[in-house]
């Protein structure tokens, strides 16, 4: 190694300067008054700005040469846009037990917040099946079912107690 040369000195070659080697041209002038599209225009052309940055040794990453060695030359490529495609699902063929007539039934004859509930959790179902949501209508019909079995005991364990409080109550107004 040259003792005269050290490993971070630039070459003796060198002006200071940038090449302009592989530059892009210089900027466009600025304008005082862009051009914006105004009402009932199209959007302004695209060739304004900067284009992509020099490529060095062929073809950008990803993309093949052009035939034949040819240079791009800002020609309009016609481009295929595939249409949008939405998926759905429809009603599952078969539909879970909603339970929405015995939510009804404990709603109105055994006990009024958990029958209201099970109504809300019975029609949630009911959706889900119309939906095609399997998962969501077998929980949403097991917890109605649930709630309304709850409910059923609930009123048959008030009439009970009323039953019995009517019987002692009685017994008693007549010793």
């Amino acid at each position: 190694m040259d003792p005269n040369k050290s490993a971070s000195a630039p070459p003796t070659d060198w002006s200071g300067e940038k090449s302009s080697m592989g530059q892009s041209p210089p900027p466009p002038p600025y304008h005082d008054n862009p051009v914006y599209p105004q009402p009932g225009q199209a959007y302004p052309p695209q060739g304004q700005g900067y284009g992509s940055p020099p490529q060095y040794g062929g073809a950008p990453y990803g993309q093949q040469p052009y035939p034949g060695g040819q240079q791009y030359q800002g020609q309009p490529v016609a481009v295929a846009v595939q249409p949008t495609v939405y998926v759905t699902q429809g009603p599952l063929a078969n539909p879970v037990n909603d339970y929405l007539g015995y939510s009804i039934f404990t709603m109105l004859c055994c006990c009024l917040p958990l029958g209201i509930a099970a109504l809300i959790y019975s029609i949630s179902a009911r959706e889900a099946n119309y939906i095609g949501d399997r998962a969501g209508a077998e929980r949403n019909s097991r917890t109605a079912r649930t709630l309304n079995h709850v409910a059923v005991g609930v009123g048959i364990g008030f009439l009970i107690l009323s039953i019995v409080y009517v019987v002692v109550f009685v017994s008693m107004l007549h010793n």
